[in-house]
């Protein structure tokens, strides 16, 4: 059945959801604003004096990569997503092997996740998650009569999600794993699974992360540093503290653009992981608040678009949708917690303002696909309105 938007004549719907296109524009550009304050006295002492701007330079590249490649993406129609997603998963999970072979797996800080393109360096990890949502969501669909069953509709997903989780563990990308595993619930919660199944999963799920966390000296001692990060101010609880400082010398509207101390070789990954601790003491709590406001704006309307769709008995963009809102509220969520010290710290990028080439191409690349669900919503909203039109007539 087809719900019709009786209060809105056709002619009067925009061709876009104005507000995701604005949250996202100015996402971006205060994204630019900072990662240009946070990496200018970095950028100088790596390449000269004259090179300020060399992380906001190759951050513009890496988003005109990603404007490129999403303005390709949105002339795709949904249809043909579902129809290849699984030709999408095989290709992430061929680059997850690749990323791991010796000579083609880049190493950097002792974890091999980038497979070095020359010009630039792509993290398969990124787009998997995104291929992950297309696969989950096709998925979901398809198997939406044996959903219920152990068996039929879940095993087979769950031992996909450990291939990929294994995979992904090897380089080593413990957030990545933990992401894409959350984003496949979410998307089988969804979906419809029952509760039961959803319950166990996870169950499983928190197990697992329990038993890798404990089996692995370094994320337990991200744990303890993340407990009480002033213990060990100098050792593992040196960026969360330093990330706390800034936070504190931020106040309500911080020390002004330009002005944050800690970003001056204090706070480690301050333009990419750390970027929100700077924005914080910058421009203060009013920043961080205009930021989280920006974030809840372009969920929700993720999450709109999705409901949209599934009125419209598109179900499969309906879950996209949801499954890249999901994504994207998530992992700012991480980011976010990490930076407050709310969570333990994880190399999770803020979603549209860190830096980070393939993170900033693959969420554009996302939010293509999802402006593409909205207008082939509303270019069947205006068909079954106009419809209505001829008929009353």
């Amino acid at each position: 059945m087809i719900y019709r938007m009786n209060h809105t004549p056709s002619y009067s719907l925009p061709e876009f959801d104005q507000a995701l296109i604005w949250s996202v524009l100015f996402l971006l550009g205060i994204g630019l604003v900072m990662v240009y304050s946070a990496s200018a006295a970095i950028a100088e002492a790596q390449f000269g004096s004259d090179q300020s701007a060399h992380y906001l330079v190759r951050h513009v590249i890496y988003l005109l990569l990603g404007i490129v490649f999403g303005a390709a993406a949105f002339q795709v129609p949904v249809h043909i997503w579902q129809k290849y997603a699984i030709f999408l998963l095989l290709a992430g999970i061929i680059l997850l092997v690749l990323v791991l072979l010796p000579g083609v797996g880049r190493e950097v800080n002792g974890s091999q996740r980038w497979i070095s393109l020359y010009v630039v360096n792509l993290q398969p990890s990124e787009m998997m998650k995104l291929f992950m949502i297309i696969y989950a969501s096709d998925y979901v669909v398809r198997k939406a009569a044996d959903l219920n069953c152990f068996y039929k509709g879940f095993l087979p997903l769950f031992a996909l999600i450990v291939v990929m989780g294994f995979l992904l563990l090897q380089q080593p990308d413990f957030g990545a794993a933990a992401v894409i595993t959350v984003l496949t619930i979410g998307i089988l919660f969804l979906g419809g699974v029952s509760i039961k199944i959803f319950a166990g999963l996870l169950s499983l799920s928190a197990v697992a992360m329990f038993v890798l966390i404990y089996v692995a000296n370094y994320r337990l001692e991200r744990i303890i540093g993340f407990m009480d990060p002033w213990a060990d101010p100098l050792g593992k609880g040196y960026q969360l503290s330093h990330a706390l400082i800034a936070f504190g010398r931020g106040e309500w509207f911080g020390v002004g653009l330009g002005g944050s101390v800690e970003k001056l070789f204090y706070l480690p990954e301050a333009h990419t992981d750390f970027l929100l601790a700077v924005l914080a003491e910058e421009l203060g709590f009013v920043g961080v608040a205009v930021v989280i406001v920006l974030f809840a704006i372009l969920v929700t309307r993720a999450f709109a678009i999705g409901r949209q769709s599934a009125r419209l008995e598109c179900h499969f963009a309906a879950l996209v949708a949801q499954g890249i809102g999901l994504w994207i509220g998530m992992q700012a969520i991480i980011n976010m917690g990490v930076n407050m010290g709310v969570l333990p710290t994880k190399g999770l990028t803020l979603p549209l303002m860190s830096f980070g080439g393939s993170s900033i191409t693959a969420v554009c690349f996302a939010l293509a696909i999802l402006m593409r669900i909205d207008w082939e919503n509303r270019q069947r909203l205006r068909g079954v309105q106009r419809d209505d039109a001829w008929h009353s007539a």
